[in-house]
């Protein structure tokens, strides 16, 4: 086994994953578990990161890099953020040092859209557009997720970009609305057929996705179905609903990417497809990977790490 260089963390809201990484970028060892921020606030952020650590055999000398929201401002040292336009690069030269730590431990700073009429910030989604792109890449992107972005990136740099509550919106409707008793014991089955329908319809009449949430119900009672279509159908419409927003209505467009794994990316790809929508599909684990270990590379060229 080739020598661990430095450690990389992706420290979400409710997750944690860590890869112990070699010189040349490869996992040798991996953690994942469910103490993301929320979490860790109450444990303690060293507390969290150094059983992870002991966990992976990481030598007391290896620095970690970090990105996420262990960075916020109710996380462990507020990495701030960059301002829109936003250059991926000065994400590389803006990680903050964790004081107090026996070894370096940076963490990456998260980027902001100071704009009056559509305020938005994003944090760990830098690290994944860094990785996905490189540091001088240009595309329209799409990175599912409980908070869904999408981001505007030319030349390397983050020109706009917007939040959707799509995989929230979800829970919440699904569990504390009337359509709860659409989905009760729903299987895994995936009902292509719904789903294709629910995005399509929500693309083209989002003004109604109200109405379209509804008809899951009604049409359920008045024409049968099973849970699991209805379970479809309304994922269907919130992601139809986001993209009828991301894409502006353009299906046209090129130089989309879709940063997702899973599940998640199963259905943004079946619902590109049924707008036909090409897309360019990378693995959001890799992608934040990538991010990270430029991040590395970046610290070791400034002499700061070596690697």
């Amino acid at each position: 086994m080739s020598q661990a260089a430095y450690v990389a963390v992706d420290w979400g809201t409710s997750s944690f994953r860590l890869w112990l990484m070699n010189q040349a970028g490869d996992v040798l060892s991996e953690r994942r578990s469910d103490e993301g921020m929320m979490a860790a606030a109450k444990i303690g952020f060293a507390a969290v990161l150094q059983s992870h650590l002991d966990a992976v055999g990481a030598a007391a000398h290896l620095p970690v890099i970090i990105c996420g929201m262990a960075g916020a401002r109710q996380g462990w040292v507020e990495a701030g953020y960059i301002d829109t336009p936003a250059s991926l690069a000065s994400i590389l030269q803006r990680a903050v040092l964790v004081p107090g730590q026996s070894r370096d431990i940076r963490i990456l700073p998260g980027i902001a859209q100071r704009d009056t009429k559509a305020p938005d910030v994003m944090r760990g989604e830098e690290t994944q557009l860094l990785g996905a792109l490189g540091a001088d890449g240009e595309a329209l992107v799409c990175m599912p997720g409980t908070h869904s972005k999408w981001a505007s990136v030319r030349g390397g740099t983050v020109e706009r970009f917007t939040t959707f509550m799509t995989g929230e919106l979800f829970s919440a409707v699904s569990q504390g609305t009337i359509l709860s008793l659409a989905v009760a014991n729903a299987d895994e089955a995936v009902d292509t057929k719904a789903f294709r329908s629910a995005v399509v319809a929500a693309f083209e009449a989002p003004a109604f996705a109200a109405n379209l949430l509804f008809q899951v119900r009604s049409g359920q009672l008045l024409f049968g179905g099973s849970a699991a279509s209805a379970r479809e159908k309304i994922s269907g419409t919130l992601i139809g609903l986001e993209l009828a927003a991301g894409l502006a209505g353009d299906r046209s467009r090129r130089d989309i990417t879709l940063v997702a794994s899973g599940r998640l990316e199963a259905l943004y790809r079946l619902a590109f497809d049924s707008l036909s929508v090409a897309v360019q599909s990378i693995d959001s684990d890799d992608a934040v990977r990538r991010g990270l270990a430029l991040a590395a590379k970046s610290l070791a060229a400034t002499s700061i790490w070596t690697l």
